[in-house]
């Protein structure tokens, strides 16, 4: 059957899988040393309160047959050793079969993760993870030939990122169509990088060149991928250099990594050398495989297609969405970003005292996080593939009270019981010694300063208060005391970018 196989995308196959098995890595690393204050059984959304209310059809899990903290732990540290063992090749030294067993593992413990992480979980490339994660369960490994099928399925998820994305911007906002987001995005991205304020500052119609290069590699280059080789192969390494160029510009958790992994595999790597050997693939990769390999992997390929549909009518529709899976598998999912960009910048800012009574002149001291803005002095720090949580969500605080409506109380009362675990999330803690007796929380408007400010004042940012966010807050220990809950309610955007 030489039409299952393509032999010559060996190499590509081999990369594809080995980084997106470090991207598992960091994904379950990430989860196993966050989730107790996030979604443990004391976190400030619990999961086995969560899987009470949700039943197990709408959301798929090997928590929702039992929970304890110690047994997501496990499940979180096993999915870091599995990846950890097929990012060093161990998938290649094993029988097809086994090879295959591993990977669907390392799919079903991640999928168990995100269908019960709740907020904490719904980004984009939770689901992207995931469907890259099932496809790679069918891609074989080094005793078979790369399936044909397979690969044109990974090029699919790619497209949908891309085309996805580029859609969404310009049905959105018009700056997109003018070429103007730039001047602003590097500012008020969710979580700038160390060299953001740099781009930020870069002159006009550079930024302008990138939003035009952004539209090329999201609106035409895309479409490139199904086209023979080498074009195929250019088409793929232009969306590489893109998502690099995302990589410096800001801190974007795996989303520009995972993308870069899935277009490898429509690399021919001979196209790039005059070398005949680089890329020449070994003996068994023209193997095709067993027939119940072969059976398998058309019946999937079968079934993505079938559902398909729903991503391709919301990529047609008026109406697009982004970042939406269709079922709770996430088996194939529709994507996007930035259909709107922010013009200005607020953050959340948390202090605490340990005065007797709330004065606003009085000690406040305030905690610093770890990736998003606060002290002015401190540059941008670099965390992507790592996913900060909660600081993501804090972005999404700033924009509106809603976004926060169910974790920021539960969050303060935290931080005044100076709770272990969700101190660890911070990167300063105000009060080493005791917890404080009150906190509260300030909107301020952060834009980065400009270089001769930041030649006089040595500050990456300006800030300058908005509103209150949160009122004084205390632990409720006797009737009539006010007890941590949400923050106030404020203008914001519909949806979230």
């Amino acid at each position: 059957m030489d039409w299952f196989t393509a032999p010559g995308y060996w190499l590509g196959r081999l990369i594809f899988q080995r980084a997106l098995a470090g991207v598992y890595l960091v994904a379950f690393a990430g989860a196993a040393l966050q989730f107790r204050a996030l979604i443990g059984a004391n976190g400030m959304l619990p999961v086995p309160r969560y899987v009470r209310h949700v039943p197990f059809r709408r959301a798929p899990s090997l928590f929702q047959l039992h929970y304890s903290d110690r047994f997501f732990a496990a499940c979180a540290w096993t999915g870091a050793l599995l990846a950890a063992a097929l990012a060093a090749g161990a998938g290649d030294r094993v029988p097809l079969g086994a090879a295959m067993a591993v990977w669907a593992l390392l799919w079903v413990l991640y999928l168990s993760i995100v269908n019960v992480g709740q907020t904490w979980y719904s980004f984009g490339w939770e689901s992207l993870l995931l469907e890259a994660g099932f496809l790679a369960v069918f891609l074989g490994n080094a005793r078979a030939g790369p399936p044909v099928l397979v690969l044109w399925l990974l090029r699919w998820v790619v497209f949908r990122v891309e085309f996805g994305a580029g859609l969404i911007k310009m049905r959105g906002d018009a700056c997109w169509r003018k070429l103007t987001c730039l001047y602003f995005h590097h500012e008020t991205q969710p979580m700038p990088g160390p060299l953001s304020w740099f781009f930020h500052h870069l002159p006009k119609p550079v930024h302008r060149v990138e939003c035009a290069a952004n539209h090329v590699t999201q609106l035409v280059v895309p479409v490139l991928l199904f086209a023979p080789q080498p074009v195929a192969s250019y088409a793929a390494a232009a969306i590489v250099a893109t998502q690099l160029w995302l990589v410096l510009s800001g801190n974007f958790a795996w989303l520009n990594w995972l993308t870069i992994t899935l277009a490898l595999p429509a690399v021919d790597f001979g196209v790039f050398t005059a070398d005949p050997a680089v890329g020449a693939p070994p003996e068994a990769a023209s193997r095709t495989g067993p027939l119940w390999y072969v059976v398998l992997v058309c019946a999937v390929t079968a079934l993505v297609l079938v559902l398909s549909r729903h991503p391709v009518v919301n990529m047609i529709s008026r109406r697009q969405v982004m970042n939406r899976s269709f079922d709770p598998l996430h088996l194939v999912n529709a994507y996007g970003a930035f259909g709107t960009v922010g013009r200005i910048r607020e953050e959340v800012v948390v202090e605490g005292t340990a005065d007797r009574a709330p004065r606003e002149d009085g000690a406040w001291r305030e905690y610093g996080f770890k990736g998003k803005p606060g002290e002015v002095r401190r540059i941008p720090r670099q965390f992507a593939p790592y996913h900060l949580r909660l600081d993501w969500l804090m972005w999404f605080a700033a924009l509106s009270p809603a976004y926060a409506r169910d974790w920021f109380g539960p969050f303060v009362e935290r931080l005044l019981a100076g709770d272990r675990d969700t101190l660890r999330l911070i990167r300063h803690n105000p009060f080493p010694d005791a917890p404080p007796r009150f906190v509260r929380a300030r909107l301020y408007r952060y834009r980065f300063t400009t270089w001769r400010e930041l030649r006089e004042t040595g500050a990456w940012w300006h800030r300058t208060l908005v509103r209150e966010y949160l009122p004084a807050t205390r632990l409720a220990k006797e009737p009539g005391s006010r007890a941590a809950r949400a923050p106030r309610r404020g203008g914001g955007p519909s949806e979230p970018e």
